[in-house]
C-alpha cells in the first residue's frame, strides 16, 4: 500500500486529465473568440475605409465648395465676419479631427491585418464625442446660415450643385472629355 505522499502511476493519468479538460475549454470558447476577432478586422478596415473615402472627401467638399461659396455670398460686414469665424473654427475642428484619427489609424491598420494592436478606448471616445459636437454645432449654425445666404440667390445654390457633382465624375470621364465637361 502506498503512503499519502508517494503518488501512483493512475494519479499522473488524473492528474493529465484535468490539464486536458482545461484546455479543451480554452477550445470550446476559441469559436467565440475568433468570430469576434473576425469582427474586429473587419470593423477596423471598414473603419479605415469610411475615414478615407467619406469623411476626408467631405471635409475637402466643404472646404473647397461650401465654404467659400458662403464666404462670396454672404453680405459684407457683419454676415461675412460671422461666416468667416464660423468657417475658421469648422475648418480647425476639421484639422483636429484629423489630427485625433491619424493617432487612431495605425492601431486600426494592424486590427484590419489581423495583427495584434491596441486601440485606445479613450481616444475613440474623444473622437467620436469631438465628431458628434463638430456635426450637431455645423447642423444648428452653418448649415442653416449657409441656406439662407445661399437660398438668396438661385443661381449661387445652383453654381454650388454643379461644382459638387463636377467633384463626383469619374476620373475616367474628365480624362476623355477634359475641359469639354468643365
Amino acid at each position: 500500500m502506498s503512503s499519502p505522499e508517494s503518488k501512483s502511476p493512475i494519479d499522473d493519468f488524473s492528474s493529465c486529465h484535468v490539464g486536458i479538460l482545461a484546455q479543451l475549454d480554452d477550445l470550446q470558447r476559441l469559436p467565440a473568440l475568433l468570430d469576434a476577432a473576425s469582427q474586429a478586422r473587419q470593423g477596423a478596415a471598414a473603419a479605415l475605409r469610411f475615414f478615407r473615402d467619406v469623411v476626408h472627401e467631405h471635409h475637402a467638399q466643404e472646404e473647397s465648395e461650401l465654404f467659400p461659396a458662403v464666404l462670396k455670398s454672404a453680405s459684407v460686414g457683419e454676415e461675412r465676419d460671422k461666416v468667416a469665424a464660423i468657417v475658421k473654427r469648422l475648418t480647425g475642428e476639421h484639422r483636429q479631427i484629423e489630427a485625433a484619427w491619424s493617432k487612431l489609424e495605425p492601431g486600426l491598420k494592424s486590427a484590419a491585418k489581423g495583427q495584434d494592436s491596441a486601440l485606445d478606448a479613450a481616444a475613440v471616445h474623444a473622437l467620436v464625442q469631438s465628431y458628434q459636437a463638430h456635426a450637431r454645432y455645423e447642423e444648428q449654425e452653418f448649415l442653416p446660415l449657409s441656406q439662407q445666404i445661399l437660398g438668396r440667390n438661385a443661381s449661387h445654390l445652383a453654381a454650388l450643385g454643379m461644382s459638387l457633382h463636377m467633384r463626383h465624375i469619374s476620373p475616367e470621364v474628365m480624362k476623355r472629355f477634359g475641359s469639354a465637361i468643365g
